[in-house]
């Protein structure tokens, strides 16, 4: 499932093709994804102009004329493509299989969601109840709102492993297995770790949690640096699909394990992260 960076990656695509520009067209090839789309959802966006494309945790969200919100979440697979111009776009009947939508824009640019797993979401919510739809979010990583007091106080009493407890979105928005992986990494703390170890029993936070939230926040700080560049899927990562790998902690002479929590794949180094 795309994390915060790319995800952020693709707001950076989307928002010069879509802010200031209006819906001209909206293809929907299929009545649901994850869940079925809105009533008239097509006619609802023709002739509204976005406003602004924004991120919020994992979901993307265009902010319309009409003020309503579009809400779109890519899921396990979801993807856009971008044609600049409209003539060189996929026809109706060239359009693959997972071609889901398409919107096309006054700005002369064809968007199109291709989704294979049909895991997203779109969706169109009020503005003004955007923050009552999105409440159950956690504060975003690299905002003020997130420190060392903010993450102690969701993980305090918590008895779940501090990997499990990451990849709890009201815990911290945007972060998922790759990204909480590298974090505990850098922090030096095992992924076994129970996540009430951040916090004192009067909920105060620990080193721990001042360590670990650094740890996020230049993680995924590093990741959108590297977005865009080539190198950035085969280059990125300290530990994770690192299995069997040595550990790249200065002077650790550990070795990557690969171990699986909550059906998910964890990596970690055993001996420098405790």
């Amino acid at each position: 499932m795309p994390e915060l960076p790319e995800v952020d990656a693709v707001r950076r695509q989307l928002a010069p093709v879509m802010r200031g520009a209006r819906f001209d067209r909206v293809l929907v090839r299929r009545k649901d994804l994850r869940r079925p789309f809105p009533k008239h959802f097509s006619d609802r966006l023709k002739g509204r102009t976005v406003r602004n494309v924004t991120r919020r945790g994992k979901y993307l969200l265009a902010d319309l004329s009409s003020d309503e919100t579009l809400l779109m979440h890519l899921g396990m697979s979801g993807s856009f493509a971008v044609a600049r111009r409209h003539g060189s776009s996929r026809s109706s009947n060239s359009a693959g299989p997972h071609d889901h939508v398409v919107f096309g824009m006054s700005s002369g640019a064809t968007i199109t969601y291709n989704d294979p797993r049909r895991f997203g979401v779109m969706d169109l919510v009020p503005t003004r109840s955007l923050d009552h739809h999105l409440s159950r979010i956690g504060p975003e990583p690299l905002s003020s709102e997130f420190n060392a007091a903010s993450l102690a106080k969701a993980c305090a009493g918590r008895r779940t492993s501090l990997k499990a407890a990451l990849l709890d979105q009201r815990v911290v928005a945007g972060l998922g297995n790759i990204y909480a992986s590298e974090a505990l990494h850098l922090a030096r703390l095992s992924p076994r770790r129970p996540a009430s170890t951040l916090a004192t029993p009067s909920g105060e936070p620990r080193e721990s949690a001042r360590r670990l939230a650094a740890a996020i926040k230049t993680v995924l700080r590093r990741a959108i640096e590297r977005s865009t560049a080539r190198a950035y899927r085969t280059s990125r990562f300290r530990v994770y699909d690192r299995a069997e790998e040595g550990c790249q902690t200065p002077r650790c002479p550990g070795t990557i394990r690969r171990i699986t929590q909550a059906g998910r794949s964890t990596f970690y180094c055993p001996v420098c992260q405790k």
